[in-house]
């Protein structure tokens, strides 16, 4: 499946790849700000739980459908945790977070969030923390799960459980 024209993928190609990387990672940008703005306006008009019922449904599918296109896009053969966190670190999510660690050590993948983007403006324009934990653990249980069956997806911290220090969320994958 291609996810562009033939000529888009033109233009697209006579770009210097420097200018490449900054239209993709901007365009990424705008799908985050979009979010955002969708998830502010229904907090305010709805609250903070129904936003964040409502974000978890969202994201609950959007883990699966992001999955099957890298899948496909990444060519995937093999489906081991090594394999998820490199399809992990392919996500809009994980691009649109500038300070990530992610790791595998001994067939269990680990995901740390550092400095949230999303946490860090909530605080800057006056917002609580947001309790984003039911929304992260579906979209990366659904998005494991749909890459391998047998990766589970634990959650080690993420609001609203206490954070130190700049690791906002930590997220474990492990093949059963």
């Amino acid at each position: 499946m291609s996810y562009v024209s033939d000529e888009d993928r033109n233009m697209l190609e006579a770009l210097p790849e420097d200018k490449l990387i900054e239209i993709m990672m901007f365009n990424n940008r705008n799908i985050w700000r979009v979010d955002g703005l969708y998830f502010l306006g229904i907090e305010n008009r709805f609250g903070t739980e129904a936003a964040a019922e409502i974000d978890a449904e969202v994201w609950n599918i959007m883990g699966t459908l992001e999955a099957k296109a890298l899948k496909g896009i990444l060519n995937m053969k093999d489906f081991s945790v090594t394999t998820l966190m490199n399809a992990l670190h392919h996500t809009s999510w994980a691009l649109d977070q500038h300070e990530k660690i992610i790791t595998v050590e001994n067939g269990i993948g680990i995901l740390k969030i550092l400095n949230c983007r999303t946490q860090l403006t909530r605080l800057k324009k006056g917002f609580p923390e947001f309790p984003c934990k039911q929304v992260r653990f579906s979209y990366l249980s659904n998005f494991a799960r749909e890459i391998n069956p047998h990766i589970m997806c634990n959650c080690i911290k993420c609001p609203p459980d206490e954070h130190t220090g700049d690791v906002w969320c930590e997220w474990q994958f492990v093949q059963e």
